[in-house]
């Protein structure tokens, strides 16, 4: 009985305690809210339902945590002032992009201030001659790569979703391209952040942009990945790239997801410059074809691209061709002009909808992991066998050439017991990646569904010196909490 009345007596301190911190954070808001509409006017200053809810969820199955308010500022000084604001009240800051997120990334735990980046959308600073260019959070790939057009430049990095460039660079996102040209971490040169307590810095220098540095700590790539939990990322300088002469996509089909693997291995071997594969299993190329209305065999399949001059782009499809085939791979189906790969192309990023119409009603959720390339066809053989064993849909798809691959997983976001049953498949999948040598996510991020995976990854002493980072840099704990780090008892 003492054990009842003690953890009773534990648990009414508990709710008394959270009682006092929000009635606490409440006043510390309100006496806010002044200082945020001197800075931003009464129209970027929102406390309506409507608004919060929609800055306190992204794409994940996290459910959402509104705000206590949302500030639209519109220059990185006004991102400075409404900081200091926060700092000074001790209210925490989540920055918000696009909320294309897929790890519960934007979520306010602790209540506080969003941050929402979207009213600051110049493109900057475009040096066509050095191939880079800066820009503001609100811009997101696609309307850059609209705004490059004219220029025979494009930035390849295509996570999928039309996300901001700065939630990118927060997130250490990739994509479809990333086998040659890389993911974010190679594609920004320099950053621009606010920190906590609303100090600017330049992580590279201001106005720097050279293409390669040896000069003190690499402060760029500090801030890239960290997820807001760092600081607020205001411009990003960016890597640019000559559009291809040329560009050529394929589809090939397998009898088996090693020979698939096999495949992917050896041309890598090969020295092929190729700039896109991309696996699918035999589930997705189904889903697929019912939702773009395609006819692929069912089977597992690679879709590529080849980029480059009509000389160079013949070598690297007949080797590639020479490759696919030894290894049982169908002939290729070639689409050549841009109306076709488009379509092609937009069937794999359809992949996400596809997954979704394989049980209409439901929502999708994506896991990722990442291993050496050698050990993709024994995760993905494990994988499968789970998905079987317990009865749930998860279709599999996959940047194949970085070892990085995706499960769908399509469920009823309503159903607590499938809810749970799909969180227990995502930590087995991350803890087979982690037992290859892998880690638990690739390109989605740590958020809130991998912190304690990311523990298991790093190790303790890995992540006291990233804990003694972030507390170096935002000792109060104010910008994006709970993300990341596992909660401190």
């Amino acid at each position: 009985m003492s054990l009842v009345v003690a953890a009773s007596k534990r648990l009414f301190r508990q709710c008394r305690s959270l009682r006092t911190t929000i009635r606490n954070r409440s006043a510390a808001v309100d006496s806010a809210l002044p200082a945020f509409r001197s800075i931003c006017g009464e129209d970027g200053v929102s406390l309506g339902a409507a608004v919060r809810e929609q800055h306190g969820k992204d794409e994940s199955v996290h459910r959402c945590r509104p705000p206590d308010v949302v500030v639209f500022p519109r220059c990185v000084e006004e991102v400075s002032a409404l900081a200091k604001v926060c700092h000074s009240k001790h209210l925490p800051i989540i920055p918000f992009g696009t909320g294309t997120g897929l790890e519960g990334g934007v979520g306010a735990l602790k209540g506080g201030v969003c941050f929402s980046l979207r009213n600051m959308e110049q493109i900057l600073d475009l040096h066509q001659e050095d191939f880079d260019v800066t820009v503001e959070p609100g811009v997101t790939r696609k309307t850059l790569n609209a705004n490059l057009r004219d220029t025979g430049l494009w930035f390849p990095v295509d996570p999928g979703a039309d996300a901001s460039l700065c939630g990118m660079a927060a997130s250490s996102a990739s994509g479809t391209n990333a086998v040659r040209y890389g993911t974010m971490r190679e594609n920004v040169m320099n950053l621009e952040v606010v920190l906590a307590d609303g100090t600017m810095i330049h992580t590279a220098g201001k106005g720097r942009r050279p293409r390669k540095t040896s000069a003190g700590y690499n402060l760029t790539n500090l801030f890239v990945g960290s997820e807001g939990t760092l600081g607020i990322i205001t411009k990003t300088t960016l890597r640019l790239y000559g559009i291809p002469d040329s560009m050529v996509s394929a589809v090939c089909s397998f009898p088996t997801v090693q020979a698939s693997v096999d495949s992917t291995v050896q041309i890598l071997q090969a020295g092929v410059a190729i700039a896109r594969i991309e696996f699918l299993d035999d589930v997705m190329i189904d889903a697929c074809n019912k939702f773009s209305s395609l006819s692929y065999p069912v089977t597992p399949t690679l879709f590529l691209e080849f980029h480059g001059s009509e000389q160079s782009l013949e070598e690297q499809v007949n080797t590639t061709e020479e490759i696919t085939q030894a290894n049982g791979g169908s002939d290729f189906e070639w689409a050549r002009d841009a109306e076709k790969r488009n379509h092609l192309w937009k069937a794999r990023h359809d992949a996400w909808y596809a997954a979704q119409a394989l049980r209409p009603g439901c929502k999708a959720y994506s896991t990722d992991v990442c291993v050496p390339i050698s050990q993709l066809p024994q995760i993905i053989v494990e994988t499968k066998a789970d998905l079987l064993e317990n009865k749930l849909t998860g279709p599999i798809a996959g940047h194949v050439g970085d070892g990085n691959f995706h499960c769908l997983m399509v469920l009823d976001p309503d159903d607590p017991e499938e809810l749970h049953q799909v969180h227990l498949f995502s930590e087995r999948l991350a803890r087979r990646a982690l037992a290859m040598n892998g880690t638990c996510t690739g390109e989605h991020g740590v958020g809130l569904g991998k912190r304690g995976l990311l523990y298991e990854e790093m190790g303790p002493e890995t992540m006291r010196v990233m804990q003694n980072i972030k507390h170096a840099l935002d000792p109060k704990n104010l910008m994006n909490p709970g993300k990341v780090f596992l909660p401190e008892e």
